[in-house]
């Protein structure tokens, strides 16, 4: 299969020629046929080029819980999918397999952003997933179908680290409905030593979509042994999140397992997790989840009004449902921020891989 490739805006020539991609903060400088340390952006004909647009690493319906999202649409279905590459350098990196691909033929699987909504609409999915690896990299392919998407009602969700330039951010999350954020750690060593990026920007990011766009925002931790799980440290990223986002963005806290260049480190001990959840609700954060263990407090939404069980959730599964139809708690009326059907999804827990190529 040809890799199909699209020219791009996000870059400028430098003075002794090379072209300057201005997509992320990495900004690699490029000589004709170079790639950016993403490896999907190239200096190709004197310009910047994606060139993987159009192909995927696979697609698959998950439950929304899964990216994670728990205040958009619970228990709905998402199509979701990924290509190969990514503009961070994580040592623990879970989807090593197509974030670290140097190899276009794990690109087996290709669809157009109208072939995309038409198979989401299709399997009754209520939004698309942009995940696996960073959409980011992909932005051209991304807002292609998440601009076809929503002219056909469904939503679209980013799975992202954030580590984006502020133009393009702009574009990024505009086409975005809700989008969960990677905040790594709260210490600019973590990400330089172990991320090979920096702090800054990605808190950048996450301060944009919350004043300056309608999107959905949710955030997640992985939380790893001896590197970002002390006291202190969860501390000062609860209390930044409440002071520059506010107490309603719901925060993930889940658990790292030995993989990539970081298999000598051992797996989070769930009571980490509760750790982190209980240092997060003390520090003013209303809605505080932990994920992938088997914690059906944790992973619970309780109103902030009465403290009474809203939605329950056991992994991917909902059990209770205590909301009205208009998102408030049916014992005190306490509005759940949020977006939520009057009656909830029911896909649970199923994952169903999906082929679409079509190229």
């Amino acid at each position: 299969m040809q890799e199909t490739i699209v020219s791009t805006k996000y870059w400028h020539r430098e003075a002794d020629g090379r072209l300057q991609c201005d997509l992320c903060p990495r900004h690699c400088r490029l000589r004709e046929d170079q790639r950016g340390l993403c490896y999907v952006r190239q200096c190709l004909d004197d310009e910047i080029k994606l060139v993987t647009y159009g192909r995927s690493s696979g697609f698959c319906v998950d439950p929304i819980e899964k990216k994670p999202l728990s205040h958009f649409y619970p228990g709905s279905s998402v199509l979701s999918f990924g290509t190969a590459g990514c503009n961070l350098a994580c040592k623990f990196c879970q989807n090593w397999d197509m974030t670290k691909s140097r190899e276009m033929d794990t690109l087996a699987d290709s669809a157009s952003p109208g072939r995309l909504v038409e198979v989401a609409a299709e399997l009754g999915c209520r939004s698309i997933a942009y995940t696996y690896n960073d959409p980011i990299i992909f932005l051209e392919y991304a807002v292609d179908v998440a601009n076809a998407s929503r002219e056909q009602g469904i939503k679209s969700v980013a799975v992202t680290a954030g580590y984006i330039d502020p133009e393009p951010r702009v574009e990024f999350f505009q086409a975005m409905d809700a989008t969960n954020v990677d905040l790594k750690a709260f210490t600019d060593r973590f990400y330089h030593k172990i991320c090979g990026g920096h702090l800054a920007p990605v808190l950048e990011t996450l301060e944009y979509i919350h004043k300056e766009t309608d999107t959905w925002l949710e955030v997640t931790t992985l939380l790893i042994p001896g590197e970002n799980d002390s006291d202190e440290e969860l501390n000062k990223m609860t209390q930044w999140v409440v002071e520059h986002l506010g107490p309603d963005v719901p925060m993930h806290f889940s658990a790292f397992h030995p993989d990539w260049k970081m298999r000598n480190v051992p797996s989070t001990p769930a009571a980490t997790l509760s750790r982190a959840r209980k240092i997060a609700m003390d520090n003013g954060v209303r809605f505080a989840y932990t994920g992938n263990v088997h914690d059906s407090n944790g992973g619970s939404t309780y109103c902030p009004g009465c403290n009474e069980l809203v939605i329950e959730r056991d992994w991917y599964e909902l059990g209770s449902w205590r909301l009205d139809e208009n998102g408030g708690c049916r014992n005190c009326g306490t509005r759940i921020p949020g977006h939520f059907d009057a009656v909830p999804g029911g896909f649970g827990a199923r994952r169903m891989p999906v082929r679409l190529g079509e190229m």
